[in-house]
């Protein structure tokens, strides 16, 4: 992607978020957007098929960057399992949502958010099947992997969905604490 092709897919991103701060997802049109990137139609439809293509690109993209940052040596001791609050994954990534620089986290607090809900769901899968993070004890379970997988993704969607919704009233590592707790018997 060359320097302009960037420069207009910020835009549009930039242009998004905003207007996600101010009004629900299913309410923002392509229009709207487009007016607030400051591009046509048809460039808006060269970076995005779709307005669910542009909230999928979105999600996507905090979750390369969260894997990312686990990747890094920093965080080299990050599993979804680690009993260090400052290590585990849970807590590193509730620490990415708390600086909520793309409002993540009013997608995620929305009544009918579905298409975000769905979209953050398999990139948390996606995590969760990573061979650097994924926890050797969980191959000994008696569920198939990709449930397992599932249950933890959506118990962690519902967890930060009540860290929204009680106004982010705990840091992320209390957060974090809670659910590994909740989920100490699968992980």
């Amino acid at each position: 992607m060359d320097r302009r092709q960037r420069k207009t897919r910020a835009a549009i991103f930039k242009a998004f978020t905003s207007l996600l701060s101010r009004k629900s997802y299913y309410k923002i049109t392509v229009q709207e957007i487009i007016d607030a990137a400051d591009v046509g139609r048809s460039t808006f439809y060269d970076h995005f098929e779709t307005k669910d293509a542009l909230l999928e690109t979105l999600c996507r993209e905090l979750f390369d960057h969260i894997a990312q940052s686990l990747s890094d040596k920093d965080c080299s001791g990050c599993r979804f399992t680690s009993g260090g609050e400052n290590t585990s994954a849970f807590c590193h990534i509730l620490y990415h949502l708390q600086s909520d620089e793309r409002y993540i986290l009013r997608l995620l607090a929305r009544e009918r958010n579905e298409t975000f809900i769905e979209c953050f769901k398999q990139n948390m899968n996606g995590l969760l099947r990573d061979e650097k993070f994924f926890n050797p004890k969980w191959r000994s379970l008696d569920v198939p992997e990709n449930f397992l997988i599932d249950y933890i993704s959506s118990s962690f969607v519902n967890t930060i969905q009540w860290w929204v919704r009680n106004k982010m009233s705990c840091d992320p590592p209390t957060v974090d604490k809670y659910f590994r707790s909740m989920m100490s018997v699968i992980i």
